[in-house]
Formats: C-alpha cells, sequence, structure tokens
C-alpha cells in the first residue's frame, strides 16, 4: 500500500465504512416510514411517554460508538412510538398541519443536499427565491415584493413588524435605537390577537405597552369604529400610530378582520398594514372561501405558514413585505466575509440580509416538492373540506342538547363545551378539562381548550388533510360518552 492509501485510511470521517449497510438500512427506514404514515389511523392519536423510556432519554453524553442499527432502534422505541400526534387524523389540538410524505422525503433531501440558504450562486437558493415568489403570487402581492422563508408565524410575524418600525420611526433607528424615536410607536390589533406579537413589540424595543389591544364585535373582529378612535386618542396624547394588526383566522375560534375595510384605515391614517395570515392567508387558494381574506393583496406585509394548510413538515413560515427596499434595509449587513463577486459561489443573492438567520436551513424543498406534486386547486380543494368538517360538526353540537357552542364558526375552528345541565362555571372547566384529558389519554382524539368572552370551552381546529367526517362523528359521541361517565348521567 502506498503512502497516500495508508494516510487516507488514517485520518477520520464521518462517512461509513461500508455504504451497503448503510444502504440496506436506510431503505428499512424508508419502508417503516412508510408504514407508520400508511396506517397512521390504526394507532392511538397520542400516548404518554412511559418512565423507562424518559429515563432513556436522561443518558449522558455518549463518548463511544454506538452501531447506527441499534440507534434506529431506540430512535424506534422511544421517540417514534411516542409522537406529539399531529399526524394522525383525529389531531385537533392548537393549529398545525399534518405534513405530507412528499414534503418528509424534501426534508431528507435537503438534508443530503446540505446546502446553507444564507445564500450564494446555487440552485438551492435560486428555488427559495422561487417558493416565495409563489407564495407572493398566492396571497396577491406584485412581483416585485420581497419575502423569505423563515422558522413560522411567530419569526415571520416578527420580520413584519420590523420593518414596519423602521419604515415608520422616522429617525434610523437601525443606527440610533429606539431611543431616537420623537415619540413612542404605537402598534394596535384585536384582542384576539396571538401572543406572539407581544413578544415581537418587547424584542423590537417597543415594549408591550406599544401593542394596543382593540376590543372585538360580536364575531369576534376587530372593531373598526373603537379602532379609529384609538388611533385618535393616540395621536392626541403625543404617541406616533405606526402599524395595524389585520388577523386573518384568529387563534381561539378563526375569526377573520374586515382586511379592506382595515387597509381602508391604514391608508388614511398613514399606518403600515401588516397581516397575520398564518392561519387564514391561505385561504386565498380556497374555491369557495377566498372571499374571506379579500383585501389580504393591500397589506403592506404579510405573516403565512406552509406547515400549516400546505401541510410542508415543520418548520416552515414566510413573511412577505410589500417594499422589497424596506425589507432589505431592515435587515441587510455586509461584512467583510460575505463580499458579493460578479462570477463564482459568492454572485448570487445574501439570502441572509432578509431576516435575522445568516445560517438557513433549505425549508423551500419540501415545499416545492409537495407543490409540484400535487398543485395549488389540490390545497384550496382540502382548505374547503376542513371548512365543511367544521361545519358539520357546529351541526352536531348544536343538535345536541347536552353540547354548547360559544363561537361562531367562521373557517374550520369550533369552539364548544359539554353543559348537560346548569353547573357553575368552575365545574364546567374541571368537567371539560377532563374530558378533553381522557380522550388524549385514550388515544381517541387530541383537542385543546381556551377562553373565548371569559367561557372555557373545548377547542377543535380541523386543519389536517386526514381527517373524514366519520372521524367527528366519533368525537361527538365519545365526548358525550366520557361525559355521561363523569356525571353519572
Amino acid at each position: 500500500m502506498d503512502t497516500d492509501a495508508k494516510i487516507a485510511l488514517s485520518e477520520a470521517t464521518l462517512d461509513p465504512r461500508d455504504w451497503s449497510q448503510v444502504r440496506a438500512l436506510s431503505h428499512r427506514i424508508v419502508d417503516d416510514a412508510v408504514d407508520r404514515l400508511s396506517t397512521v389511523r390504526d394507532r392511538p392519536v397520542w400516548r404518554e411517554v412511559p418512565g423507562a423510556v424518559r429515563e432513556a432519554l436522561t443518558a449522558p453524553v455518549p463518548r463511544t460508538p454506538t452501531p447506527l442499527a441499534e440507534v434506529y432502534q431506540d430512535v424506534l422505541d422511544n421517540v417514534t412510538a411516542y409522537p406529539m400526534g399531529n399526524t394522525h387524523p383525529r389531531f385537533w389540538a392548537w393549529y398545525m398541519g399534518a405534513g405530507n410524505y412528499t414534503g418528509a422525503l424534501g426534508e431528507f433531501l435537503a438534508a443530503v443536499d446540505g446546502s446553507n440558504l444564507g445564500g450564494g450562486n446555487h440552485a438551492a437558493a435560486l428555488m427559495d427565491r422561487q417558493v416565495v415568489d409563489w407564495l407572493k403570487e398566492i396571497v396577491g402581492f406584485p412581483a416585485g415584493a420581497s419575502g423569505t422563508l423563515v422558522s413560522g408565524g411567530s419569526m415571520a410575524n416578527l420580520i413584519g413588524l420590523a420593518v414596519a418600525r423602521n419604515a415608520k420611526a422616522g429617525p434610523d433607528v437601525r443606527e440610533r435605537g429606539v431611543p431616537a424615536l420623537a415619540a413612542p410607536l404605537r402598534y394596535y390589533g384585536s384582542d384576539q390577537l396571538h401572543a406572539c406579537h407581544r413578544k415581537a413589540v418587547e424584542v423590537l424595543g417597543l415594549g408591550n405597552q406599544a401593542l394596543r389591544r382593540i376590543p372585538t364585535d360580536r364575531h369576534l373582529r376587530i372593531d373598526i369604529a373603537a379602532l379609529r378612535e384609538a388611533i385618535a386618542e393616540d395621536r392626541a396624547a403625543g404617541m406616533a400610530p405606526a402599524c395595524i394588526i389585520a388577523t386573518a383566522g384568529t387563534v381561539n375560534t378563526g375569526a377573520i378582520d374586515d382586511l379592506d375595510a382595515l387597509a381602508d384605515v391604514a391608508a388614511g391614517e398613514g399606518l403600515w398594514f401588516h397581516v397575520d395570515g398564518c392561519i387564514g392567508a391561505l385561504l386565498a387558494l380556497s374555491p369557495e372561501h377566498h372571499h374571506l381574506v379579500a383585501g389580504l393583496e393591500r397589506a403592506d406585509s404579510v405573516a403565512l405558514d406552509p406547515h400549516k394548510w400546505l401541510h410542508a413538515p415543520f418548520e416552515a413560515g414566510c413573511a412577505l413585505i410589500r417594499d422589497a427596499g424596506a425589507h432589505r434595509g431592515t435587515f441587510a449587513v455586509t461584512p467583510e466575509y460575505l463580499q458579493s463577486t460578479s462570477r463564482g459561489l459568492a454572485a448570487g443573492d445574501w439570502l441572509y440580509e432578509f431576516g435575522l438567520q445568516t445560517t438557513r436551513g433549505f425549508r423551500a424543498l419540501k415545499i416545492w416538492m409537495a407543490l409540484r406534486e400535487h398543485g395549488t386547486d389540490a390545497f384550496g380543494r382540502l382548505i374547503d373540506q376542513n371548512i365543511a368538517q367544521a361545519r358539520h360538526l357546529a351541526a352536531l353540537i348544536d343538535e345536541e342538547p347536552a353540547l354548547e357552542r360559544l363561537a361562531p364558526v367562521t373557517v374550520n375552528i369550533v369552539c364548544f363545551r359539554y353543559r348537560p345541565r346548569p353547573m357553575d362555571a368552575d365545574a364546567v372547566r374541571a368537567l371539560n378539562t377532563e374530558i378533553m384529558l381522557r380522550l388524549q389519554e385514550e388515544g381517541i382524539a387530541a383537542l385543546s381548550d381556551t377562553t373565548v368572552n371569559g367561557e372555557h370551552c373545548l377547542r377543535v381546529a380541523i386543519a389536517n388533510h386526514r381527517t373524514r367526517t366519520a372521524d367527528l362523528d366519533l368525537l361527538v359521541h365519545e365526548i358525550l360518552r366520557i361525559g355521561s361517565d363523569l356525571t353519572g348521567g
């Protein structure tokens, strides 16, 4: 053996010594994944993690090697056997998507590709821009608008609100900071706003007091008259109204603010118009319900989540900004080690200039592959299907004397409670919480709870392409069964 070959053998690598063994195990992993998804309905929605598994997942850092097949077996035994459950057709807790197998393949291929989407001249960066362009087209934004893929809705909203701050600040807050503001900025949203907006204004240095919560009407939409009054009050008090945050689908009930009316207010008052569309922006794809988000295309910025109604595997969010210059101007920094060149690897766009991350994963591929495979029309039909399912559930609730619906069903979120007879608020809350927990612990269904107009209730968010109407029939049957057992009825 020559000297170069001996040196090569002595140098370490993470690549396997025997690729054929890895190939065989990889085929098994894919087979297991297909089996797991194709039979997901046959398993419990959720199971409590046993003590032994919890103990195994507290083991100290490994110092010595373990065969890959054994590592994979540990994953099967300790992780995939106890999932959150959101791929299951009867998972309706919080508001998520159900994922899709093609997207999972995209995640794998993106990891193998290994590209850093901070930017540069390579195909993955071009695909990232293409997916952003597709999302701009879906919501009706112009081709010259900007956007960036991010982790999810919280980060997408932060991006939009940060651009709004800089655009409406007056002084250069990037250079001088928020103390340079001539007057405190004010942002406005309904009292149903997602909590991420509070985090955003705090991170932006404006403080929670900068976010003024406006009362909602009987449909749980922002009250336009109250909004106008709040803006006038703040101007009179020496504040600087800066941004209206509209919600296209509140997290509690799915209520959608009147986007056209809010766009008019923003234009008339000279405010930035941001739409939190993480739940409902993709209604723009719906054949039957796209009118619910009329006015979305007038926004200055939109936050949306492909990991919800596009069912991309976590995580996948997007911030879209109408003014591309304002977007880049909020985040761009050009250090000496990331100078552009006219040719070569550094000749492409620096995508990190549109957000906070310099290191960015290849999120676009899983979205791109699923959109190419199914087409946007299919996703639009699935959105309408979920809305029809929510209305079916609402009808079942309205027909059942022991169940009480607490909010209008705008899209695909249903809020209700089990209340077979008059009971005080604490008793109703305890009863419904126990029903929710038993549904989870028995593996029947996963739903969450919330408070609407001061009343505790159960909440079913149907953002799941695997859900069938029969699943909702079963849910009502099981709630009535468990409720009867608990109340002796």
